[in-house]
């Protein structure tokens, strides 16, 4: 369960445009940020499991480090920020499907509907909800098969020199790469539907290790496909190399990609809005369904009013520079927290 639950979160919309991204930063020799990156989640997934190690979750943990009153504000703003992942996936996905395949798609019928069926399914419990993460990691395996055609078109030389490159500009590219790779911290509160949850670590670090195999096959089969010219105004470089792909019965196929990763992005949104109505719960002492129906309010009406471009891309960079905290600085932070509060307490 915790493999489904963990890549499904971390494979979603970033995978269709990452590789233009890191490659503005550490060039083609950023294949060395993707194996870095997953090098850092390991360790992350490392710091979860001994912060939860005799605990509840994330709630229980800030009240009981930090107090009621400072606990619970932690508590919100990490409501906030789960809410937020469900929200930047949901509205990213939704201008994809207007740009490429309907462009005159009105954002609120789509996230509309999307909301409706998260409702849904996150309301009959959270076996459904581990269901559709299990279901959003098995069905779209056979679009791994979609990055071979792109070998026989493959210039490797695109890659030479290796390791012609800086640690600056790897650590730049790593950095730009944590919007694709955030989900790992819903562990967090999920964690105690978890059976045999200690136990579960070794499951977190085999879903990681997939989701940093994915990426970097993403990442070679687009750096060795398209020259940096061409990777510089190419804004979706997964997208658009599923043009090259050719069915008898498929004239374009990107749209049946684009239709299927549908499918990838509902565990995303899911658990995002499951792991936000969970804490507003605890924090408000409400129904799980009246805090559900809260936070998807929030998304909807937050989906209405950006519209443009620019506004989007301005949400993925701070939802990415939160995301870049909570992962690097304040989990490793709450680690030490625990550590420093045990031996105070344990002192005579």
């Amino acid at each position: 369960m915790v493999f489904f639950l963990i890549h499904s979160m971390q494979v979603g919309v970033g995978v269709l445009g990452f590789q233009r991204v890191i490659a503005k930063s550490g060039g083609y020799q950023s294949w060395i940020a993707v194996l870095f990156t997953g090098l850092l989640i390991h360790l992350v997934v490392y710091f979860m499991y001994k912060i939860l190690d005799g605990e509840k979750d994330i709630a229980h943990v800030h009240e009981k480090l930090f107090g009621k009153w400072l606990g619970s504000l932690l508590n919100i703003v990490f409501m906030l920020y789960y809410a937020a992942l469900a929200f930047t996936v949901l509205r990213t996905y939704t201008e994809v499907i207007q740009i490429w395949v309907f462009p005159d798609l009105p954002t609120w019928t789509f996230t509309l509907t999307m909301l409706l069926l998260m409702y849904l399914a996150i309301v009959n419990g959270f076996r459904i909800v581990t269901g559709v993460c299990f279901l959003g990691v098995v069905l779209p395996m056979p679009l791994l098969l979609t990055t071979l055609p792109l070998f026989e078109f493959a210039e490797f030389r695109y890659l030479r020199p290796l390791f012609d490159t800086t640690i600056r500009e790897q650590l730049m590219a790593t950095k730009d790469m944590t919007l694709s790779v955030l989900g790992p911290e819903l562990l967090l509160i999920f964690y105690p539907f978890i059976r045999n949850a200690a136990k579960s670590q070794r499951y977190a670090h085999y879903a990681v290790l997939y989701t940093t195999f994915i990426y970097l096959i993403a990442t070679i089969s687009a750096f060795v496909y398209f020259s940096e010219e061409q990777m510089d105004i190419t804004i979706w470089p997964t997208l658009s190399s599923w043009k090259v792909l050719e069915l008898p019965f498929i004239e374009r196929f990107e749209y049946i990609g684009i239709s299927a990763w549908l499918i990838v992005i509902l565990p995303n949104i899911t658990v995002g809005l499951w792991a936000s109505s969970r804490i507003g719960k605890r924090v408000f002492s409400m129904k799980h369904r009246h805090t559900l129906i809260i936070s998807i309010l929030i998304v909807f009406i937050a989906s209405i009013l950006l519209e443009t471009r620019d506004q989007i891309n301005q949400l993925n960079s701070i939802v990415s520079i939160v995301g870049l905290y909570v992962l690097y600085v304040y989990i490793p932070f709450l680690l030490v927290w625990k550590w420093i509060v045990g031996r105070l307490r344990l002192s005579p």
